[in-house]
């Protein structure tokens, strides 16, 4: 197969027009898109008065177990999208996730993450889990050398 480098010059040449066009034509696209960011902020509280409602139906002592209300923060975070779009603004951006932040303060700030303290085992179980591999390694290895060796039972 033979490369004529005209031919290469020619696809090159092509792909930076397209390249060219398709930058010029996201550019454009996004040139129209103005955020209302003052709009958004008036819709934001919306939502938030709609989760606190939906939140009065969880008892407070379950607001850390997200099992308990995890369709209201789904439809809480449905709705602010949706009020970002409006506003035609960017999802999240730092002003939703100021918001957003400020719901988080509200309802889940006794919520602390209990951290799980890892512990080695008792040295005999540890010795047991190190030694059951090793000693089955050394085993198989030995069970195909022997069998190697013996050529009268290789069929």
């Amino acid at each position: 197969m033979e490369i004529h480098p005209f031919g290469l010059a020619q696809l090159f040449l092509f792909a930076l027009w397209v390249n060219g066009l398709m930058t010029i034509g996201l550019a454009g696209a996004q040139q129209g898109i103005v955020c209302n960011e003052s709009l958004m902020l008036q819709k934001l509280p919306v939502c938030g008065k709609s989760f606190e409602e939906m939140m009065r139906k969880v008892d407070s002592r379950k607001w850390c177990n997200l099992t308990e209300f995890i369709l209201y923060y789904n439809n809480f975070t449905l709705c602010t999208e949706h009020e970002a779009a409006t506003a035609k603004c960017f999802w999240p951006n730092p002003l939703a996730e100021g918001y957003i932040t400020g719901i988080h303060r509200q309802f889940f700030s006794n919520c602390s993450a209990e951290k799980i303290h890892w512990e080695d085992p008792p040295d005999k179980i540890l010795i047991t889990l190190i030694l059951i591999p090793v000693l089955l390694t050394m085993a198989m290895i030995g069970l195909v050398v022997w069998c190697s060796k013996r050529s009268d039972i290789l069929v």
